[in-house]
């Protein structure tokens, strides 16, 4: 398994001027780094991969749909802008590098209804998924659908759902984000969940269930790094938290206080933990 990053704890948008950061990571003990943008124009991906190469480091590519934009909109306007939006982060994803492009990609973070998820609803997302198909395959990069927890989405909160949503869409390279910061909260078991998705599961975040560093919290590492390793899994093990006091991470994440000393503690600490607990 591979140990990384993500750059939210930081900046909402990754550029240029954040270079600086990445020896930092590979001090730390950091393999890779999960760069996270929400908006893709004017990104300097060729030059930030170039200087993930000098400093030995690999990377993955995280984002989100924002806004009205939706996979499942009942606007057909609306569908088209996030498969749209989808397509050119798998293009920009390959262009930095990055093997893996991952995030919440059914509908807008933070957006509820009020109801349950619709038959419709459910028609839209799978139709989407497949219209990224080929340009997966052109890119050569895996997707990782990530269930989110009930108060920031109604629409797959759980591994299974985002099981079947990929195996009706119907493509390999369609898979799982397992985030154990949503797991403790709708899972009934992360362990019995993770072996049930083993098939379809392309990224983990190995996030604390306060978001602060790993192995103070609540997550059950004892059974899930076990499970992680019983099936097989070889991918990436990314800490991912966020910056408090970056407006838009706070407002997104509901994060209001500090969950740990600095950005610094939970990186560090949190990988010197992961590592010690995987030998």
């Amino acid at each position: 398994m591979k140990f990384g990053i993500n750059t939210l704890l930081w900046t909402a948008a990754f550029g240029e001027e954040h270079i600086h950061l990445l020896p930092k990571f590979r001090e730390w003990g950091f393999d890779g780094v999960e760069i996270a943008r929400f908006s893709f124009d004017g990104f300097p991906a060729a030059r930030i991969r170039t200087a993930l190469e000098r400093e030995g480091l690999e990377c993955t590519f995280c984002s989100a749909l924002t806004g009205e934009v939706s996979l499942i909109s009942p606007d057909a306007g609306l569908r088209q802008a996030a498969r749209d939006f989808l397509l050119q982060g798998i293009r920009t994803a390959a262009e930095l590098g990055a093997k893996v492009f991952l995030g919440p990609f059914c509908g807008p973070v933070g957006k509820l209804t009020g109801q349950r998820p619709t038959q419709d609803e459910w028609k839209y997302a799978v139709e989407g998924f497949q219209a990224l198909g080929k340009t997966l395959d052109a890119c050569d990069i895996q997707l990782a659908h990530e269930p989110l927890n009930r108060f920031e989405t109604y629409f797959t909160n759980l591994s299974a759902d985002v099981l079947r949503l990929c195996e009706e869409a119907g493509h390999p390279r369609l898979g799982i984000l397992f985030d154990t910061f949503h797991a403790n909260i709708e899972e009934k078991d992360s362990a019995a969940a993770i072996r049930s998705i083993a098939p379809r599961l392309h990224h983990v975040h190995t996030c604390e269930s306060d978001r602060g560093i790993p192995g103070t919290g609540q997550v059950h590492w004892d059974t899930v790094l076990p499970a992680l390793q019983e099936v097989g899994y070889d991918g990436w093990l990314v800490i991912e938290s966020f910056g408090s006091r970056i407006p838009e991470i706070a407002a997104a994440a509901c994060l209001w206080r500090d969950v740990a000393p600095s950005a610094e503690a939970i990186a560090a600490e949190g990988v010197r933990f992961l590592k010690s607990r995987l030998g």
